[in-house]
Parts: structure tokens; sequence; C-alpha cells
């Protein structure tokens, strides 16, 4: 099963794993979050990230996910990439962290594709009408 890391600005992590977790029913095994703060030096969250990562991986791989392309998280996420074996992916929202937890026993490159699939296409406009016809399929 591929390990998975959630790496954000502050608590966003936890609260997208308390979300998460919610919707699926339990707790996945193999799943962290680290919360990063204005506070902190990217160089000594480094060594904690790289800690987390060999906790949560099983030999399979760990897929990163960071909040915001560019700014302090995902800098941290570039300087621990290992390709093939920890991959990155930026912009993680609830649709991609669930997508990605529930196919984490395909290979990491596929499951990579998961989350960015994920996080697409959980991002649409809607209104009331819209809506009411979505509800009208749930069962």
């Amino acid at each position: 099963m591929i390990g998975i890391l959630i790496i954000t600005h502050g608590t966003f992590g936890d609260s997208l794993l308390e979300c998460a977790n919610h919707m699926l029913g339990k707790p996945p095994p193999q799943v962290a979050s680290l919360a990063v703060s204005s506070k902190d030096d990217p160089n000594s969250v480094i060594p904690k990230a790289l800690e987390l990562v060999a906790q949560v991986d099983s030999g399979e791989g760990v897929l990163v996910l960071s909040d915001m392309y560019g700014a302090t998280p995902c800098n941290i996420v570039t300087r621990i990439l290992q390709p093939g074996v920890v991959e990155g992916v930026a912009g993680v929202n609830l649709p991609m962290l669930v997508r990605v937890m529930t196919y984490r026993q395909e290979p990491l490159l596929v499951l990579v594709e998961k989350a960015l699939s994920g996080g697409r296409e959980g991002v649409v406009a809607f209104d009331s009408e819209s809506c009411d016809r979505y509800a009208g399929t749930i069962k």
C-alpha cells in the first residue's frame, strides 16, 4: 500500500485527514500530516518530513501532497522527492485526498494520476438546479 504524507500550512492537512477519515469511516493506515507555520525554518522541517516518509512507507512508495504549488510546504516537498519512490502533488483538496486513499493499492505513478484527476474533477461550478438533479440520483 502506498503511504500518504500531507504537508500544508498550519493545520489544514490535519483537517483534511479528519474529513477524509469521516467520509471513509475510519482512519487509514500509513497516513501522516505535517503542519508548517510561518515561523518554521524549512531546513529544520525537512528531517521531520523524512522521518514521516519513513514511517508511512511500507516499501511501495509514498505520495506527498502539499497545499499550494510554490509555497513553503511545496518547496519542502521538492527537497524530499525521489522519483518513483517519493512523488509529490500540489493543490491538495478533499476530493483528491479521498481519491488517493481509495486507490492506494495502485502503483505510485498511477496514484499520482489519480490524485490529479481527483483534484480536477472535484472542483465544479454548480447552482441549486444542478444540486437538485444530483440529489435525485443519490439513493
